[in-house]
């Protein structure tokens, strides 16, 4: 399939598929003619790129899980490297989610203070009449 086929069933523009193609993650093979010819298998990977990025995995994370694909695995995340990728996200994920639960609390804990310590003459909005 040439680059706009594959853009449309990917997803995703011509634009990209080259600028994945420049960093090492794609490889057409090119025609007589100089044109990028993909197979079903460069489909796959494209596929596998775009949902590690919806996710938030960045373009050297990503490839273990095209060396995995490229590999012949079903996957690309049965691979040991891939694994690897997927634990250090994940503990980053975690530390973020412990450092948004820190937050809440403080957030909820000054609200309560607040709520409990307000006073009456503080300046409210007054409504004008219409």
């Amino acid at each position: 399939m040439l680059i706009g086929e594959l853009a449309e069933r990917a997803g995703t523009s011509t634009r990209t598929l080259r600028y994945y193609e420049a960093h090492g993650l794609v490889r057409p093979r090119r025609s007589a003619n100089g044109y990028r010819v993909y197979d079903e298998a460069e489909l796959r990977v494209v596929r596998e790129i775009r949902a590690l990025l919806d996710v938030g995995f960045g373009l050297d994370d990503v490839r273990p899980f095209v060396a995995c694909l490229r590999a012949g695995n079903a996957s690309g995340d049965v691979c040991p490297d891939s694994v690897l990728v997927l634990r250090r996200k994940l503990a980053e994920v975690d530390d973020y989610l412990d450092r948004l639960t820190a937050v809440r609390q403080q957030l909820r804990t000054q609200l309560t203070h607040a709520i409990a310590h307000r006073e009456e003459t503080c300046p409210r909005k007054r409504q004008s009449a219409p």
